[in-house]
């Protein structure tokens, strides 16, 4: 089984591919899309559909998992997550790709053991999960513990 885990945003959305064989998991991809903070919203809202697309059509995962979305002090931000999720919900929508949601603390939990972790200890606990793995960056290291939490937490 082939899990997508996703970690949205505007500026910049991970993206990580684990593969889940009983309760052994393996890495398989990982990345990260930039979008360009001068470009209009529609284009960087385009960009980051079509970029996740690509990425469902080059690694065919079976299922997708994104963190609960979350409300931020500044309404500003939390619109532009929320843009952000459905651009990327919309391409897993046209991949027929189905898509759970963990909260935070729900996929911190089942990565590190605490569902109060800082973002340190996920990306530590990922060099232990998948060793020698190279991550792309913050949000991918994100991206993946989504993935990790989704097989790990299963679906009904």
């Amino acid at each position: 089984m082939l899990i997508l885990g996703l970690d949205p945003s505007l500026s910049c959305t991970g993206w990580g591919i684990v593969r889940a064989e009983g309760s052994r998991i393996s890495h398989v991809a990982n990345g990260q899309v930039k979008t360009d903070a001068k470009a209009p919203v529609a284009e960087r809202l385009h960009h980051l559909h079509d970029a996740i697309f690509a990425v469902i059509g080059q690694y065919a995962p079976d299922r997708a998992a994104a963190e609960e979305i979350f409300v931020n002090k500044n309404p500003q931000s939390t619109l532009k997550l929320a843009q952000a999720r459905g651009a990327i919900l919309a391409a897993c929508g046209r991949a027929s790709l189905s898509v759970s949601e963990h909260a935070a603390r729900a996929v911190k939990k089942s990565v590190v053991g605490t569902g109060g972790a800082e973002k340190a200890q996920v990306q530590a606990m990922l060099k232990v999960l998948l060793p020698g793995v190279k991550v792309e960056g913050a949000d991918a290291a994100d991206a993946l513990a989504v993935a990790i939490a989704d097989a790990h937490l299963g679906r009904g």
